[in-house]
């Protein structure tokens, strides 16, 4: 059989750690940072990804030129 006074001690301890973490905004700013340093890598990959297409024509000229000089 539980104890009434420590069912009503382990309530407390809830509400006033809610309390505690409703104010803590230091969990949301690390949670910010990994938001911004996502959306950095995925305009890099964009970025990448644009420039590959273009750069891939470039390395097959140089190939035939290269295999034509021979």
């Amino acid at each position: 059989m539980v104890d009434q006074d420590r069912k009503g001690d382990g309530v407390d301890a809830i509400r006033t750690n809610r309390g505690r973490l409703r104010f803590d905004q230091r969990g949301a700013t690390a949670v910010e940072y990994g938001l911004i340093a996502a959306l950095i890598v995925l305009a890099m990959l964009a970025g990448l990804s644009a420039l590959g297409g273009g750069t891939g024509g470039m390395w097959t000229t140089l190939k035939d030129k290269v295999a034509a000089a021979n």
